[in-house]
């Protein structure tokens, strides 16, 4: 596996969420759209503030779980599961590169460490 790849995948994704939680947070924030004095507006602003905000949250949950993977690339163990130890499949790899579980573990399939 291609270490230095997968960082600059990490890195780029990070950066792209940093951005979108930025965004979302000056929405939140109504830095360009102030509240509307009309209170029919209003209700429709602060439905969209909802999704805003779980956008918001996704993002940094999306970042907090690269930001593990990065340290995980530092440490030598971005490819052993956190649960059981084994190798976690390249191809779950590609698709979700800050995972940090084998597909079984993920699937709920294995009970906690088998290590010692």
């Amino acid at each position: 596996m291609d270490t230095q790849a997968v960082r600059a995948r990490l890195l780029r994704r990070r950066e792209e969420l940093q951005s979108r939680a930025s965004n979302a947070s000056a929405d939140l924030r109504h830095e360009s759209d102030p509240l509307s004095a009309d209170f029919a507006e209003q209700v429709t602003q602060r439905e969209s503030d909802e999704v805003l905000g779980a956008i918001n949250e996704s993002a940094r949950d999306e970042l907090r779980q690269i930001q593990a993977a990065l340290r995980r690339l530092d440490a030598g163990c971005y490819t052993a599961c956190v649960v059981c130890g084994e190798p976690i499949e390249e191809g779950r790899l590609a698709a979700v590169p800050y995972t940090d579980r084998c597909r079984k573990c993920a699937d709920g399939e294995r009970r906690g460490p088998r290590r010692a």
